[in-house]
This record gives structure tokens, C-alpha cells and sequence, in this order.
């Protein structure tokens, strides 16, 4: 027998305890068609990608599954009937994890990581500070000031020269020419 993950989404209005009820019929139908459900799991709502038959969320659960194709076959099939699955995938896989998988373990490594983070302000207050002890610190002292080349210091901002003065041969704008009666 072959060996599969398969992953489905749940609409976010369904409660958890009906997915696991939906996951354990769907395992009944493997057992059925000969197959075993090795591990489940359940992932939790998240949040989808992108909005998914209306829904922004939604309930995922893992089956890891040794079967034969005509059990998945079956699985597929009534994942796709099921009104409360909103996208499924199922991926046949060279052998299957025993442990968690690494959706759980980055959740749980994700908690760990904000259990110490109480208390601090953005940044955190006992941040060491930046030391570049590999390279000099630069100094300058002794530099003479920037040179800004042709640039006038003392023109205020905004004025850009002759830009918006009129031309000695051209009309003013909205003004008439010598020709115009």
C-alpha cells in the first residue's frame, strides 16, 4: 500500500468539534476501502491566503493515510460532495512522519519565542547595542565641508530660474501677442 498526506480546509462557520467528527468519518471511509489512518491532525483556524468561496478563514486538518489509490480515490471524491470543505490536496508521499508535522512545530516553537517577550517596549529596552568592534570607528574631524559645486546657496527653494519666468519672444500665457486684435 501507498502512502499519503492529505490536507483539506473547513469553512471558518463550522465548529472545531465538527471537523474532528467530519475527519473521523472521513477515516471510516478509508478503513473501508482497506486503507488506515496512520495520524490526524488538527492545525486550527487560520487565516486563508486569499478569500476562498467567500470565507476568510478556515479549519485545516492533516490525515496521514496508508492505503491503497482506490481508498484515496473514494476520500477525493466525497471531500469534493462535502458542502463544508472548501479546497483539499492530497500528495502521495515515500513514508510518513511520525511526529508532528512542521505546521505544529512551528506553531509551538512560535510560542516559546513570545513567552519571554512581555514587557518590552518595540525594540526592547535590554537590547544590546550595535558594536562594530571589527572596524574603526570613523572620525570626521578633520574633514573640510562639502562642496555643493554650482548650486546657488542663496536661492530659496522652489524658485528653478528662468523656468517660470515667460521668454522675451514668446506670449505670456493667457496674454495676447502683437499680431492678435
Amino acid at each position: 500500500m501507498a502512502f499519503y498526506e492529505n490536507v483539506f480546509i473547513a469553512r471558518q462557520d463550522v465548529p472545531a468539534a465538527q471537523v474532528d467528527t467530519l475527519a473521523d468519518t472521513l477515516s471510516n471511509i478509508i478503513k473501508e476501502q482497506g486503507g488506515q489512518v496512520t495520524k490526524k491532525e488538527y492545525w486550527g483556524l487560520r487565516n486563508l491566503t486569499y478569500r476562498i468561496k467567500k470565507n476568510r478563514k478556515g479549519h485545516y486538518m492533516l490525515l496521514n493515510i496508508d492505503g491503497p489509490a482506490a481508498a484515496v480515490k473514494e476520500l477525493e471524491r466525497n471531500l469534493r460532495l462535502n458542502e463544508d470543505i472548501l479546497r483539499f490536496l492530497t500528495v502521495r508521499v515515500d513514508a510518513l512522519e511520525a511526529g508532528p508535522s512542521a505546521v505544529l512545530q512551528s506553531r509551538d516553537r512560535g510560542d516559546r519565542d513570545r513567552e519571554g517577550r512581555g514587557g518590552r517596549g518595540r525594540f526592547g529596552d535590554d537590547r544590546p547595542r550595535r558594536d562594530f568592534g571589527d572596524r574603526p570607528r570613523r572620525d570626521f574631524g578633520d574633514r573640510p565641508p562639502r562642496d555643493f559645486g554650482d548650486r546657488d546657496r542663496d536661492r530659496p527653494r522652489g524658485d528653478f530660474g528662468d523656468r517660470d519666468r515667460p521668454r522675451g519672444d514668446a506670449p505670456e500665457r493667457g496674454g495676447r501677442s502683437e499680431g492678435d486684435e
